[in-house]
């Protein structure tokens, strides 16, 4: 009998996993990270053990990582200002590495043969998990069984899972695919398929939608040190924490919902539902911190490596040479970037309206017009003569 290490989330399609390789001959060890998705109480972990179990697993880990996720993957993803294609805050993707990390932890532990995913064909997170265990362990054999099994849609791995009495909480009638964690929610598949369809105010899980958003204003103060977000209103807090208020903050105002029609890794456009409030909210205020504090060169050539670096992490090249080289180059950026950011958050937006930091290069007698301006126009007319020379035939 093969051992194999599932990574389990509990889901529907995991959970039809777990039967269909016990069905095979599989001694099926289950893995399941807390990266912050909600799994804190003692009833929900004890759930996701029991639905793995009755599903057929032998054994079930259950390890809590969000501590790690924010510290190794959210806080380097802050500092690179990581978005894909303009929307993306690439939670799902920070998540990925570092489960496959503990894939590859766990099967040494247990002696495994191989590793499991719940991946499709379709996705990037095949990529992101197999390129990653391929890098820690080639020698381990990688199992997709979603990619090979006889299952053509989720009604049927729904009828299949109550065939076995696997315990799930998806329905014919929300068959979503969501993956969530603290830094945010992955929302795809039934009715958001049709590019027509807005999205019904059921797929939101964390952010109110526009009549249920409080009609005055929020204020938040975020203050950064070397790029790393300390403090709320004055107040320190543990970065996880901080995330957790802002989600629920922000979430109250309907900060952090995208509707992207995304480039996937293997080809093919996809809609993809996400909320990310938490993140969007320390996206924004990040960026406008370094919009005063970095040069213009700097800033310039920064936007640069920050698009090409979100492109590494969507694509599953976390543990790639050339992604820890960029981040060699975006901490060296971040040794200014300490200040505080005032936002507004209002009916769904998220806008500076206040900036400060003693690494400023604004320099308000520089750019005034008004009586304390120290600006010498006169410097202007040969400045400009010097830059339009080239131009000149």
């Amino acid at each position: 009998m093969k051992k194999v290490v599932l990574a389990y989330s509990g889901g529907l399609d995991t959970s039809c996993i777990v039967k269909w390789l016990d069905e095979r001959g599989y001694e099926v060890i289950c893995f399941c990270a807390d990266l912050g998705q909600g799994l804190g109480s003692g009833e929900d972990l004890a759930a996701i053990e029991r639905r793995a179990l009755v599903a057929g697993a032998s054994k079930v880990y259950i390890k809590d990582l969000q501590d790690e996720f924010v510290g190794d993957f959210v806080i380097p993803a802050i500092k690179a200002n990581a978005i894909y294609e303009g929307k993306y805050l690439l939670a799902t993707a920070l998540g990925r590495p570092l489960i496959a990390k503990y894939l590859v932890e766990i099967a040494h532990k247990e002696n495994a043969d191989a590793v499991a995913h719940g991946c499709t064909g379709k996705g990037n997170d095949q990529v992101r998990l197999e390129v990653t265990a391929g890098i820690l362990d080639p020698k381990l054999e990688i199992l997709a069984p979603v990619r090979d099994w006889e299952f053509k849609s989720r009604e049927e791995e729904i009828e299949y899972a109550r065939r076995h009495k696997i315990p799930i909480d998806v329905t014919k009638k929300k068959p979503y695919s969501i993956d969530r964690n603290i830094w945010g929610i992955s929302i795809e598949a039934g009715v958001l398929e049709d590019l027509e369809q807005e999205p019904p105010e059921d797929t939101y899980m964390i952010t109110n939608g526009p009549a249920k958003q409080p009609g005055t204003a929020k204020y938040v103060e975020i203050y950064f040190e070397k790029g790393i977000p300390k403090k709320i209103d004055g107040k320190t807090m543990k970065l996880k924490n901080l995330i957790s208020y802002l989600n629920k903050v922000g979430g109250q105002h309907g900060v952090g919902r995208m509707d992207l029609v995304e480039n996937r890794l293997v080809g093919i456009k996809s809609r993809e539902i996400y909320e990310a409030p938490g993140a969007t909210i320390l996206y924004t205020a990040h960026k406008e911190l370094e919009s005063v504090v970095l040069d213009r060169e700097l800033m310039h050539f920064k936007d640069i490596v920050s698009l090409k670096y979100s492109d590494l992490i969507y694509n599953g090249l976390w543990y790639s040479d050339l992604k820890k080289a960029l981040d060699g180059f975006v901490n060296s950026t971040q040794r200014y970037v300490t200040g505080s950011i005032k936002l507004k958050l209002f009916k769904g937006s998220c806008v500076p309206v206040g900036r400060k930091s003693k690494n400023s290069l604004y320099k308000k007698e520089l750019s005034t017009y008004g009586k304390e301006d120290k600006f010498n126009q006169k410097l202007a007319e040969g400045f400009i003569r010097i830059w339009g020379m080239p131009y000149q035939r």
